[in-house]
């Protein structure tokens, strides 16, 4: 008889772990399916990125393989992070499917919109990043070097640059969903997150300064949005916080 709390409990743990793996057997199943989608195209793919470097490059100039390896290992790289990146939502959508049940009502209202933002966010920052800063980075890059240097960019070097800099601007772009994270923990309020105004700008241009590469238009076209999206932010979490909580006592 003492035995059978114990019992139960062991039970219900198993019973989690068999729906987590499920679940991450989903998942893997579900970017497996886009990758092999996606294989057909792999050299459509990488070309496709390369676009932004070879509209700024002299005419006939493209990327070279400095390992023998290269040129077929970086569009296949390229394909497994894309396949990742198409399969966010579904594998966002195993981890809500599993931690769902534990929650409370107000809670899942509110997770699935903040789940819905993160994904359109880091989408939106890897757009922004692909169509207006790289064309203008690799502008300011190849235009301003020495005329006694040409640009003969190594195809895993360039796709590591990129895949960093659409990390960064996806990343960056959370920022509101951060901020209302925090004000629903309870760790910070909207006022004091006006009030704040001043140091987020300062840790905005700084941390833009160590993620972009170093020149001035990239840094702003980081910092700039990266503010735009504090203020929104800050009106997000005045929506989703409860009236009393704004209140400072």
């Amino acid at each position: 008889m003492h035995h059978a709390p114990e019992q139960e409990g062991e039970s219900s743990l198993m019973g989690h772990l068999i729906e987590l793996r499920e679940r991450l057997l989903r998942g893997v199943v579900g970017v497996g399916v886009i990758l092999l989608a996606l294989l057909p195209f792999t050299r459509d793919i990488y070309t496709w990125l390369a676009g932004p470097l070879i509209s700024q490059l002299p005419a006939g100039q493209t990327l070279i393989a400095i390992n023998p390896a290269g040129a077929f290992f970086a569009p296949v790289k390229l394909t497994f992070f894309l396949a990742l990146f198409f399969a966010a939502p579904w594998l966002l959508y195993q981890a809500w499917a599993f931690v769902a049940p534990g929650l409370y009502q107000r809670e899942k209202r509110l997770a699935l919109p903040l789940l819905g933002s993160a994904v359109a966010l880091f989408y939106a920052g890897c757009a922004f990043a692909y169509f207006l800063v790289l064309p203008t980075v690799f502008g300011f890059l190849v235009h301003f070097k020495p005329d006694v240097i040409a640009v003969t960019p190594d195809a895993n070097s360039y796709l590591d640059f990129v895949l960093v800099i659409f990390f960064a601007f996806g990343a960056s772009f959370e920022l509101p969903v951060a901020l209302v994270i925090l004000v629903l923990l309870g760790w910070v309020t909207p006022a004091q997150l006006k009030e704040a105004r001043g140091y987020a700008l300062v840790g905005i241009f700084v941390l833009a300064a160590i993620i972009t590469p170093p020149d001035v238009v990239s840094q702003l076209m980081l910092a700039i949005p990266m503010y735009l999206l504090y203020e929104i932010g800050i009106l997000a979490s005045g929506w989703v916080t409860p009236r009393e909580a704004k209140e400072i006592p």
